[in-house]
């Protein structure tokens, strides 16, 4: 049918009447001017996409009345204008697509309906590791290194990118996706089918969110999501709370964006705003660059929310034209949007809409911070640093501790290296990591700690041999500044090479540390750090080796790794003493805010962004030399152990299956709290030892050629096996980390695969219960379809990050929820029982059902499909069997 919206359509100018928007101003409802930026969005959305079937008219009725509706869980579609992957989640969602060709043709339908229909963009960012560093040619070798062990892997995209259309690949070596989103990719205004529109994106990454800087309403959601978007479905989700974040004041001279998105983590973790919006306002905001509310936006899962929205003012454009953007694009942009009401002036408080709720940050009260050791919300001040980690040495087993005893606290280990002694305590500074978007996309502190580089090499000091640093920029651009500037070459005085362009260190792709290293670590049973200017330092994720993990800016990632320790208090000790004998204390070598942005606007041009993006999908010549198959069905090589067809549509009909009681599921895990996606399906190095090394060895692979559990993410057998296989996994079964648990129809202690495949020969489902934010950290699909190949039905837990529930669904796996005020301790729960789940015939969302345990107790827990849609998903199996029944029927 037509749309009911067509009579506020118009042409965003009268000389070209085929240019045509939806007005919404001409609603003439008083309810829109008072809606937060980022609703105006999905509102745009719904009204233009509105056909009375994927999306009604009542869904636009429920956005324009958010004031009311936001509090009553009410479900709305939205249909972003465009997907982005990387390829760590990008290639299982091209085998998904390959896989669900293969089953739509078996069911008699068209397997080329297997398409997507949503714009999609794919950025090679995941693959390149830290192999060598500390050497000018570090990023050829690095990237030679890439393509040697991922050639399969970029084949098997090619092919992609050639059978699938409205799919764009952009190559390895040409930056990290969100940086690449925010000076490329992003359109802010969408000029597509003759129409106007907001631009807006979902991405397989949960650092999406990073886009929402520039005022393009952007964020993580599963792989297996995603690929139902591409597919043209609509997101079903819950109307959000938007709560409104007023900045205030100025940063004090000393302060990075890297120190403000930090305090602002933990505090937003304080106020919960877990599943909402936080929509940024408030005089604050006009000055912040674009880089910097990037960063800040960058770290939106850290502190919970789905977005973190900044709408789109004349900074905003004005970056556009800095990047390179066309012009006249730009001038249509700034037009279309004061069209309909969606420009800010974060000055006027006139334009403030009505928010949830409102908490405040004066900028000025932010001091230089950093976090960890083990999470990003776990922010330290600079100045307490050294105190905060003594403390955490000695304090129990935790986020905040390692239990070390009192008399350890001062080991030294002495080891040699490259000819040289040297000694290791608690505390040592092992890697030193630039890295991640989250502060590359920023020049303010690349170019700061390019400054401070300078001065530091200028005063005499250096950096121990030892500690690998590393420079890993997220685009061509930030290399072509900080050359022109002049500042590379003491970068790489001090060891910061560059290394490679993608998320390296930041994912775990830190490559190995020296032997010597590890032997003086591992012996000492030392607490070693890594110092990166990352998003995440979750425990195991940056490596084996470090177990504290701290985030910091890049100049900070230079300061420690000048002072070769944690343990040290700026203020008071020098970060090292010179040939000369003089100490030199940080504040000697800190540039100022004022040296900094006079550096930035003489040398972040116009120019750089073009000359690097024109020739982006050209420039990899091993990228280009690569040959793909022209098929439109793939073929699947059995030979291969990185791209395999997955079991996931084997036996697959047209008719449902009524979902059944789960009897007699035995626990295959139990866990506490903030169990990450990172620990059930970890993205590092294969252990030797483990279940997937042992299969890869029986393919005839050496540990060489083992790779990493991210580039493998096409391949089920290794995948599979590496469900829960992260080394510092706390499994309530067994008295120390590792991945293993207790088959207890034997009693055997075994690793978790090997135990999974014991129950699932046996006949036996499997459940595993968790604690509060089950699934925190990296949207990956792979700690659902893991889970789902072990047996396991369903999970119960206190709660669960956003992204982590959906990927469930979309698996077919039931993620079960406590009720209000129980857990596993106030249920007597010790996970050796049996757990009966009584599934009802007719389901609800969110409603409570029955659980029997073979002791003979009974409770109930909510059943997390939050929307109907979701139920739908539920009784297909997953929403990929629901795509593939739809498109064979």
């Amino acid at each position: 049918m037509s749309n009911p919206f067509a009579r506020i359509v118009e042409p965003l100018d009268p000389k070209q009447p085929l240019k045509k928007f939806f007005n919404l101003t001409r609603l003439e409802d008083v309810r829109y001017a008072r809606l937060p930026f980022s609703i105006r969005v999905l509102l745009e959305a719904a009204i233009r996409n509105c056909d009375e079937f994927l999306v009604k008219k009542q869904d636009v009725e429920n956005i324009l009345d958010w004031k009311v509706v936001q509090h009553k869980n009410v479900e709305v579609p939205f249909k972003p204008a465009r997907v982005i992957l990387q390829d760590f989640t990008g290639v299982p969602a091209v085998v998904d697509f390959a896989a669900m060709r293969d089953a739509v043709k078996k069911l008699g339908g068209d397997p080329e309906k297997i398409n997507p229909i949503c714009p999609a963009d794919l950025v090679i960012d995941h693959s390149i590791q830290v192999d060598f560093n500390r050497r000018s040619d570090s990023l050829q070798k690095n990237q030679d290194l890439e393509f040697e062990r991922n050639k399969e892997r970029f084949e098997f995209l090619k092919w992609g990118s050639q059978a699938f259309k409205n799919m764009r690949i952009v190559p390895p070596g040409s930056g990290i996706i969100h940086q690449v989103n925010l000076e490329y990719l992003a359109r802010v205004v969408m000029d597509q089918d003759g129409y106007y529109y907001p631009d807006s994106v979902v991405g397989t990454d949960s650092h999406t969110t990073m886009i929402d800087g520039l005022g393009v309403l952007g964020w993580g959601v599963g792989g297996i999501e995603a690929e139902a978007v591409m597919l043209g479905q609509p997101i079903s989700m819950v109307l959000p709370e938007v709560v409104g974040y007023k900045l205030l004041g100025n940063p004090q001279p000393l302060v990075t964006s890297t120190d403000i998105v930090l305090t602002i983590t933990k505090h937003l973790r304080q106020v919960g705003v877990v599943g909402k919006f936080v929509e940024f306002f408030g005089p604050g905001v006009a000055q912040l660059s674009i880089a910097d509310r990037a960063t800040i936006a960058n770290m939106c899962p850290e502190y919970g929310a789905t977005a973190a929205y900044f709408p789109v003012d004349d900074i905003s454009i004005g970056y556009l034209v800095q990047t390179g953007r066309d012009k006249e694009k730009v001038m249509c942009t700034k037009r279309y949007l004061e069209a309909v009401g969606m420009l800010r002036d974060f000055k006027n408080s006139s334009q403030d809409p009505d928010f949830t709720q409102v908490v405040e940050l004066d900028l000025h009260t932010v001091v230089p911070c950093c976090s960890g050791p083990k999470r990003p919300q776990d922010k330290v001040a600079v100045s307490d640093m050294k105190k905060d980690f003594e403390t955490c040495l000695g304090a129990k087993q935790g986020f905040k501790g390692f239990q070390i005893a009192p008399d350890r606290h001062n080991s030294v280990m002495k080891f040699n290296f490259e000819g040289c002694d040297f000694e290791l305590t608690h505390g040592s500074v092992v890697i030193a990591a630039i890295t991640s978007c989250t502060n590359t996309s920023n020049p303010s502190v690349m170019l700061g700690a390019g400054l401070l580089a300078k001065k530091a090499v200028e005063a005499g000091l250096t950096v121990k041999p030892y500690i690998k640093t590393s420079l890993s920029p997220g685009s061509g651009v930030v290399t072509y500044y900080l050359r022109e500037s002049g500042v590379m070459s003491y970068l790489s005085k001090l060891g910061f090479d560059v290394v490679g362009y993608g998320c390296m260190t930041c994912i775990g792709n830190s490559g190995p540390l020296p032997d010597s290293v590890v032997e003086a670590i591992t012996q000492g049973d030392l607490v070693a750090v890594g110092v990166l200017s990352g998003n995440r330092n979750f425990e195991g994720r940056v490596h084996p080796n470090t177990r504290a993990n701290y985030l910091a800016s890049p100049p900070l990632v230079i300061a420690y790794a000048i002072a070769g320790t944690i343990r040290i208090d700026f203020e008071k000790e020098p970060l090292g003493i010179n040939a000369s004998g003089k100490k030199i204390f940080l504040k000697d070598i800190w540039p100022t805010r004022d040296e900094i942005q006079a550096v930035e606007r003489q040398f972040v041009i116009p120019g750089m962004f073009k000359e690097v993006y024109q020739k982006i999908e050209t420039v990899n010549e091993a990228w280009n030399a690569l040959e793909a198959p022209s098929d439109k069905l793939y073929t699947w090589n059995p030979k291969s152990t990185y791209i395999k067809s997955p079991p996931f549509f084997d036996g697959l009909t047209l008719a449902l299956q009524t979902p059944k009681t789960i009897e007699g599921a035995y626990v295959l895990l139990s866990f506490g709290d903030s169990v990450t996606t990172d620990h059930i399906s970890p993205a590092g190095n294969i252990a030797r030892n483990s279940p997937a090394a042992r299969y890869l060895t029986s393919r005839g692979l050496t540990p060489r050629e083992f790779n990493s559990y991210g580039s493998r993410r096409g391949n089920d057998a290794v995948m599979a096996r590496g469900t829960f296989a992260n080394i510092r996994l706390v499994n309530k079964f067994i008295d120390k980390q590792g991945p293993q648990t207790i088959h207890f129809p034997s009693g055997e202690t075994l690793d978790v695969f090997d135990a999974a495949e014991r129950y699932k020969q046996a006949g036996h489902p499997l459940i595993v219960l968790a604690g509060k934010e089950y699934g925190a950290g990296s949207s990956r699909d792979w700690a659902a379809k893991g889970p789902f190949l072990l047996g396991v039905k369903a999970v119960l837990a206190e709660s669960y990050e956003r992204i982590h529930r959906s990927n469930l669904v979309g698996m077919g796996v039931i993620p079960l929820q406590y009720l209000p005020g129980e857990d596993a301790a106030t249920l007597g729960l010790t996970g050796r029982e049996r757990y009966t789940i009584i599934i009802p015939e007719k389901l609800k969302p969110q409603m409570n059902i029955q659980i029997k345990l073979d002791t003979g107790k009974t409770f109930h827990a909510i059943m997390r499909f939050d929307t109907d849609v979701e139920l739908t998903y539920f009784h297909n199996g997953g929403i990929l069997n629901y795509m593939i029944r739809k498109m064979a029927s």
